[in-house]
């Protein structure tokens, strides 16, 4: 696995977030890295408050809590949202997440297909097992290479336990590892634009597919295909901003779409403006 990534993709209006928190990735540990995309860091002090918006990844999130000052630290596991997620940031607080890889949660909570997450946050005691020292180590310590060692600490501990404790995890390694590798095709290739071509590159048929997407994915491989294209949108239309240098029937070819209103309507029910109005904002 190449280094934590540095582009802003689904974080809407980037920028604006980063001059009111200070957000970090960072790499897990070895071991951690053919499961995991990165850990996130956020802390943040502000006078006023703030609502950051994300257009979700086909991933599922681990995340430790401590909202401010006074409440209690917790944490929870995130499973993939369909709509655009708004988390509301006021006063001080903290927040440290692991995104896994698309097809990487499983192994680490066997019990359950990965859809069953899908669409829902839920205490992290659901899914893995974890101590309150577990969520005071990731929260507590001022360093961040403490907090971060306190987050291999802990993911290393559930996936050599088997995720639940039964060795579970050893009979998802190898459709978790096939899963992960489709996800990261439809990813990085852009001729990846349709299920049939994904199932052809596979050696499986649609529904073989669909299952195995919907077991170590928690979606089916059509959205994951949209959802990317969807960021890279969303990417393209912060570049371009308002001076319109975005060619919009271009990048709705370049994407896969048959014509520009179809990326539109897609993006307009994703982020909640069209692209052109977006790029305008930010």
């Amino acid at each position: 696995m190449a280094a934590p990534r540095r582009d802003t993709r689904g974080i809407v209006d980037a920028a604006g977030l980063f001059t009111r928190v200070r957000f970090r990735r960072r790499e897990p540990a070895p071991a951690l890295r053919p499961y995991l995309e990165h850990y996130w860091l956020i802390d943040w002090d502000l006078d006023e408050p703030y609502a950051s918006h994300v257009v979700p990844h086909p991933s599922v999130n681990v995340v430790f809590h401590r909202p401010d000052a006074a409440s209690r630290p917790f944490a929870e596991v995130a499973g993939i949202r369909d709509d655009l997620f708004v988390q509301k940031l006021a006063g001080r607080g903290r927040v440290a997440g692991a995104q896994f890889r698309p097809g990487g949660f499983r192994p680490f909570s066997p019990a359950r297909p990965v859809s069953y997450w899908t669409g829902r946050q839920v205490p992290l005691a659901e899914a893995m097992p974890v101590r309150d020292d577990d969520i005071g180590a990731v929260l507590g310590p001022g360093g961040e290479d403490e907090r971060v060692t306190a987050l291999d600490t802990y993911l290393l501990d559930v996936l050599t336990a088997g995720g639940g404790g039964d060795r579970g995890g050893d009979r998802t390694a190898a459709p978790a590892a096939q899963a992960m590798d489709l996800a990261d095709l439809v990813r990085h290739d852009r001729s990846m634009r349709r299920v049939d071509r994904l199932s052809e590159a596979a050696g499986l048929s649609p529904r073989s597919l669909q299952r195995l997407f919907g077991a170590y994915v928690g979606v089916g491989p059509k959205w994951v295909i949209l959802r990317y294209r969807i960021h890279e949108a969303l990417e393209r239309a912060e570049a371009g901003g308002p001076s319109g240098a975005v060619d919009w029937p271009a990048l709705a070819a370049e994407l896969g779409y048959s014509d520009q209103a179809h990326l539109v309507r897609d993006f307009t029910a994703t982020v909640g403006v069209p692209p052109t109005a977006y790029a305008r904002r930010v």
